[in-house]
């Protein structure tokens, strides 16, 4: 393998990224290089020269003559193999997925052989030498080039990132919004992108510039303002996307489907240019970092007590919404709450002291799937929550019958202790009735500092040993993970599929029934009460929350039986409690709690599989 050159610049560097086809804003950091004396030797561009803007040929042919050094963006990857989509890593289905359908065939249309054949032939990495260090240009990530990483990326996730790179640190591209950063002794540096804005509410665009001087490397973060009217005809005329040249003109994105919340708030607010030293080696130990101030998240409102409190009409006098069970597709067991583990934020407080819900029998579960055969109520899977459902000694024994009784099984576990010492019965059970049967592991995070902060120390190489060990065995599995570190859906499914590639585990990190990512939930932080309008307004199906197609059998401690709640996040409420028959629980349920509005209708979370 030949080795990778290493580029000397001994002189000021500009860097830009995401040109995405606008001529007019790419024209614009070229003469800025030259007004400043920049040649184009010391001038990098991070990737995606052809994207949401009208001259996909014309910015190709600007970057290419301009004789300045590129590395391949997703984009130029897509399209110099002619792709179906453009590789950006948008979730199906998103605003952001949509709208790149329109663009990229754009692109497709207006693009040469030689152009796709120059695009195919650029560098995934660079690495330059600067003011006595080395950084690696890369597009998005160190390893995926479509990767995300935004200033609000948490650390360990950026760590992961930079494991084991050589390099002093990364020039990196793709996100669409600057920022600087030390990590762990390390630079991530995003100079942010020339053809679009930063959704900072200006038309300005952004580059960056990279000055070695004695006493270290400065750092410099700068606006650009170009004729973004014209740019912004272009796509109008050539009948692009309204969204993208709208945002050339109000500095807004038409959509934030890739953001993380933090960025989410930013919105509009607008960023101002500055700068940072990267001191020698040499020197004191400082805080590199631009913004100096990282956009928060807004901080949750405590809740309003009017909320919440008449299971028929809301704070505000309006009728609430109520959710009819329009079939039982699922029937939820738990197990009992002992656990194990003590999670920071357990949905139901499980521990290894809480049996508030006790352990469930056979005999009982029995009872409701006889209810179901004898009353032909058309329900298709079984599924089993804690708790840690392998701490019950009667699980084995239900996964068979529910298994033997053709029912789809689904088991939620940590895949830990509990779960490792069933392996001899478990591999028969799934040599006899695997077929129907899958296996979700709770798997935080994919970096071990943040599942760990969760779940406590030493609980991620024993969950990841129990996960590979499923995988390996021929188990179905699936994976639970939780959105609780600022992180966009996008960038936690990205995350995901690299730790599955990485272990060896065929699952489809975009698949929402093999990688679900629960939205965070906080009883006390203020949240709208869901109305009968709000299901027209939020563009929501009535059949979407949990409570719509599923049930759950809970024993409480002391009691003689067992009882019927509407879902598996409120196994304590009382209002919740629907009867002890699956006839009695079939009523329609009020969504009088702000787990009903957080998780189910605005987080669109679910426990089932479908």
């Amino acid at each position: 393998m030949a080795r990778e050159r290493v580029v000397r610049m001994d002189g000021p560097v500009l860097v830009f990224g995401g040109p995405y086809g606008n001529l007019e804003a790419t024209r614009a950091v070229l003469d800025e290089a030259r007004r400043r004396g920049i040649p184009p030797g010391r001038i990098v561009c991070t990737g995606d020269i052809v994207a949401y803007c009208a001259d996909a040929q014309g910015t190709v042919a600007a970057v290419r003559d301009a004789g300045i050094w590129a590395v391949m963006g997703n984009c130029e990857e897509s399209l110099a193999a002619n792709a179906e989509d453009c590789g950006c890593g948008y979730a199906e289905g998103s605003a952001c997925d949509r709208l790149a359908s329109e663009w990229y065939a754009h692109a497709h249309r207006t693009l040469d052989v030689e152009s796709r054949q120059w695009m195919g032939a650029l560098p995934r990495r660079l690495t330059i030498e600067i003011g006595g260090r080395r950084l690696a240009v890369i597009h998005g990530g160190t390893q995926l080039i479509n990767r995300f990483v935004f200033a609000s990326t948490p650390e360990p996730v950026k760590r992961l990132e930079l494991a084991g790179l050589a390099e002093d640190g990364v020039i990196a591209g793709h996100s669409g919004i600057p920022f600087t950063e030390m990590v762990a002794g390390k630079l991530w540096h995003n100079a942010g992108a020339i053809g679009m804005p930063a959704n900072d509410g200006t038309p300005r665009v952004w580059f960056s510039l990279l000055i070695p001087m004695p006493e270290g490397l400065r750092i410099e973060h700068r606006a650009l303002a170009y004729d973004h009217r014209a740019a912004a005809a272009k796509m109008r005329a050539a009948g692009l996307p309204a969204g993208y040249a709208d945002a050339l003109e109000t500095g807004r994105w038409p959509s934030v489907d890739v953001l993380p919340p933090a960025e989410i708030a930013a919105t509009g607010n607008p960023i101002e240019p500055g700068a940072v030293l990267w001191p020698n080696p040499n020197g004191h130990d400082v805080d590199v970092r631009w913004p100096a101030e990282l956009p928060a998240a807004s901080r949750a409102r405590p809740l309003d007590r009017a909320k919440f409190r008449d299971p028929a009409i809301t704070a505000k006098g309006e009728r609430r919404a109520t959710v009819a069970l329009a079939a039982l597709q699922t029937l939820w067991f738990n197990t009992g709450t002992l656990c194990n583990i003590t999670c920071n934020h357990c949905y139901i407080e499980s521990s290894p002291r809480n049996d508030r819900l006790a352990y469930l029998t056979l005999a009982e579960m029995r009872t409701y799937l006889d209810e179901i055969a004898r009353d032909r109520i058309t329900t298709e899977e079984i599924g089993f929550t804690g708790g840690e459902p392998f701490m019950n000694p009667d699980l084995l024994p239900m996964l068979e019958e529910c298994l033997e009784r053709g029912f789809r099984t689904l088991v939620l576990t940590n895949a830990m202790r509990p779960m490792q010492r069933l392996k001899a019965p478990l591999l028969d059970l799934q040599r006899r009735l695997g077929d129907n049967l899958t296996v979700r592991v709770s798997l935080d995070h994919y970096t071990p500092e943040l599942h760990e902060e969760e779940r406590g120390p030493d609980t991620w190489q024993p969950t990841v040993d129990g996960f590979a060990w499923l995988a390996q065995n021929g188990f179905t599995v699936a994976v639970a993970g939780r959105m609780m570190w600022g992180e966009s859906e996008t960038s936690a499914r990205q995350g995901f599929a690299q730790f599955f590639r990485e272990h060896g585990i065929a699952i489809d990190a975009d698949d929402p029934a093999a990688l679900v990512l629960f939205p965070e939930m906080d009883a006390a932080a203020d949240v709208p009460e869901i109305t009968d309008d709000c299901w027209d307004l939020l563009g929501v199906s009535r059949k979407s929350p949990m409570c719509a197609t599923s049930r759950m059998v809970v024993k409480r401690k002391g009691a003689a039986a067992p009882a019927i709640v509407a879902c598996t996040l409120l196994p304590y409420d009382p209002q919740f409690e629907l009867g002890a028959t699956l006839a009695a629980a079939a009523g329609a349920v009020p969504l009088n709690h702000p787990h009903c509005a957080k998780f189910c209708v605005l987080g669109g979370g679910s426990c089932s599989r479908a």
